[in-house]
């Protein structure tokens, strides 16, 4: 008779953590339990094979609860379970009658918020007519100038009942200025508004490498505009901490962390500084954090940002209210190919998932093919029905904080919190976040942490998929839309040039700038004269050298940008090059000798390694003689020979076949396998090259490529 109840305790009794430990040691025969089973993160994490609750003390809820601090489990008490997360798409497209077509579309299918984002000349402070703007109007944004271009772009959106929100780099306060002209002219009343002005100097200046103004004075307009807004727009920030370019550029986890609370505490001092209550100025800031697909260190980095904003808060003395963090969180650029873009779909869904479970109150999921250019309406289509999926199929709002209490995710919570902790105090050491940037402390750092990761990607000990592993070497690469940019400049200054014949703007310009020039404490009154300003039809360049006037412009070098995929991407263009004028690709010959057991597998994970390249492969059955192997080389077209077989056998064969290669027209012959210590015999026989597992694969392939005829 069964048992009424089942308890798996009687069947399985309890077991020790050291007497599981014990258990595997015996497994490992005296190997090194840290070296086998215990991985490091680049963040200097240790990541144990298990945990218990020896490894997190729950004792007096150390993770607060959701809606309490210190925040670790949320924001709200009830998390996005009413209402779900922000769904807020990503505009970029010059065309102002494209972004508006694609605006519309999305809110029509399930956007909740929209972000424009300015193009390269606008986020620079400069009208289209600039000479400086030549080869940036148009790239890498929408063509918005004015308040009617920004109209153009949000017609027919019913503004009162969506969330706008702006990227508009240094020009930040000429945008926002646009922004609520574009309320009151359709006489939106100012308590409805939603929307975020994204004010952000300081990742402005570490991505472009340039603002028009002082930090001082971009601090000081970004004070005036984040106290306007807290005293007009009661659900509109003004500030925006987007670590976007730190992680693109290779930042940690860590330091992603770090540099955030680093660049809040300056932004806290520049608004108190201007007479805000740290209160009032904490309610202004929305954090941006990108974040890649490493599932479990996502949600456990967004976790952690909130655990440290509220105690930079508290120390700074916020009030509990004002400790938690209003968070977006967007897929890192860096993690995004060019080739198989399609892979970018799996990528966009963890990341998407993870900001999900860590409570994120807004998510952008960028389209697939991004890193190919402008997206289609295809892709933006499947962006974001991967949020609307998320959030209304698959119920991921529905459970606060499912993380919470996981031993490994909350100790991994503990462990980045602390390491990030460390970094802010050395940044604040050095005199802050400012002081960090443009000394290149901060470049150095970041470049120091990539270098490990870039030894693992060139090795593949990190993998990516479609790009360093399991390649599609018959793959056309996707090609997507070029406008033309030279017509669009003259469209758009042409479209200024109208509108600019009355000048009524010229009056409330000049008066910022005798504002400006008078100094003392912020009182709203600049941002009142801007919106004055661009009600009457000042452009984004006007404003900004009004807003500009007597003060010097800010340089330093840029942080560069690293994608991961994108030095083999590289490898596939040459090799597309090579093609195109040749006719073919370059050719990879397997040699493969002896029985299929023997040189199978050397040849499949061979065929794997250089198709990463764009070779074409040439494959076989296997030969059963060297002599059969050499003439079937030689009528093959290839110059690049790879032995496959098994180690004892290449003892037997290596000496014999290699020379015949070389007689055949080889102009290299690589042997798959590690050498070991026959690598001196191996070489004096004519091998030129060893591949295996943990050689450098892009080194080697860029190498291949250039003998073959292409150029780096």
């Amino acid at each position: 008779m069964m048992p009424p109840e089942f308890t798996l305790s009687d069947v399985f009794p309890p077991v020790s953590h050291d007497q599981w430990r014990s258990a595997v040691q015996k497994v490992l025969k005296g190997a090194a339990f840290e070296q086998k089973l215990v991985t490091q993160t680049y963040e200097g994490v240790d990541i144990q094979p298990l945990y218990t609750r020896r490894d997190w003390d729950s004792g007096g809820d150390p993770s607060g609860f959701p809606g309490m601090p210190p925040f670790v489990r949320g924001g709200r008490p009830l998390g996005n379970v009413m209402w779900g997360w922000d769904v807020r798409q990503e505009h970029a497209h010059p065309d102002l009658m494209t972004t508006k077509a694609a605006v519309l579309d999305d809110f029509k299918h399930g956007a909740t918020s929209v972000l424009l984002r300015f193009d390269a000349a606008g986020r620079a402070g400069l009208d289209p007519d600039a000479s400086e703007a030549v080869a940036l109007a148009g790239r890498d944004g929408v063509m918005i100038y004015s308040q009617d271009d920004l109209r153009a772009a949000l017609e027919e959106v019913r503004l009162e009942t969506v969330r706008v929100c702006l990227e508009a780099g240094s020009a930040f306060l000429p945008a926002a200025a646009m922004l609520v002209a574009l309320w009151d002219r359709d006489g939106v009343d100012r308590a409805a508004t939603r929307g975020a002005f994204n004010a952000d100097p300081l990742s402005t200046l570490a991505a472009d490498g340039r603002l028009p103004f002082s930090l001082e004075q971009s601090f000081r307009h970004m004070a005036e505009l984040a106290s306007w807004t807290s005293e007009n727009l009661p659900n509109v920030t003004a500030v925006c901490i987007n670590t976007g370019v730190y992680h693109t550029a290779g930042a940690t986890a860590v330091q992603d962390l770090a540099y955030s609370m680093a660049t809040g505490i300056e932004y806290l001092r520049a608004m108190t500084a201007a007479g805000m209550d740290v209160d009032a100025a904490t309610r202004q800031i929305e954090f941006d954090y990108s974040i890649g697909p490493r599932f479990y260190l996502a949600i456990c980095k967004l976790r952690a940002a909130r655990k440290l904003w509220a105690r930079v808060v508290e120390v700074s003395g916020g009030s509990v209210n004002a400790q938690a963090m209003r968070m977006h969180v967007r897929p890192s650029f860096r993690i995004l190919t060019r080739r198989d873009p399609w892979a970018n779909q799996l990528r966009n869904t963890v990341c998407h998932f993870a900001g999900a479970v860590a409570g994120a109150d807004s998510i952008t999921t960028v389209p697939f093919d991004t890193a190919n250019g402008l997206p289609d309406d295809f892709s933006r289509r499947i962006a974001r029905n991967t949020q609307v999926i998320l959030r209304e199929e698959a119920h991921l709002g529905r459970v606060i904080d499912p993380a919470g209490g996981s031993w490994f995710l909350e100790k991994l919570t503990e462990g980045l919190a602390a390491k990030a902790w460390s970094i802010l105090q050395e940044v604040e050491r050095r005199g802050g976040m400012v002081k960090a940037l443009l000394s290149g402390w901060v470049a150095r750092q970041i470049d120091s942490a990539f270098a490990p990761r870039m030894k693992n990607l060139a090795t593949r000990r990190d993998a990516i998929t479609g790009v360093s592993e399991f390649p599609n070497v018959k793959e056309q690469i996707m090609r997507r839309e070029t406008p033309d940019y030279a017509a669009l400049r003259a469209q758009a200054v042409e479209r200024m040039l109208e509108r600019g014949k009355a000048d009524i703007a010229a009056g409330p310009l000049e008066r910022v700038m005798r504002l400006l020039e008078a100094g003392g404490p912020v009182s709203g009154k600049v941002v009142a004269t801007m919106v004055e300003a661009a009600t009457g039809g000042a452009t984004v360049g006007r404003m900004v050298r009004a807003l500009a006037a007597g003060g010097d412009g800010m340089r330093m070098d840029p942080l560069v940008p690293r994608r991961y995929a994108q030095a083999f991407e590289e490898l596939r263009d040459l090799s597309d090059r090579l093609m195109a004028l040749g006719g073919s690709r370059p050719r990879v010959f397997l040699v493969n000798i002896g029985s299929v057991a023997q040189h199978w597998p050397r040849a499949t994970w061979s065929r794997n390694f250089f198709e990463v390249g764009g070779f074409e492969v040439l494959k076989n059955d296997g030969f059963g003689d060297v002599m059969e192997a050499t003439d079937a080389f030689k009528g093959s077209g290839a110059r690049i020979a790879v032995i496959c077989s098994s180690d004892g056998l290449y003892e037997t064969v290596v000496a014999d076949v290699t020379p015949r290669l070389k007689e055949a027209g080889a102009h290299t012959v690589i042997l798959a396998g590690s050498p070991g210590r026959n690598e001196k015999a191996y070489r004096k026989a004519g091998i030129d090259r060893f591949i295996f597992a943990g050689c450098d694969v892009l080194r080697t392939l860029q190498d291949l490529l250039r003998a073959e005829g292409g150029t780096s």
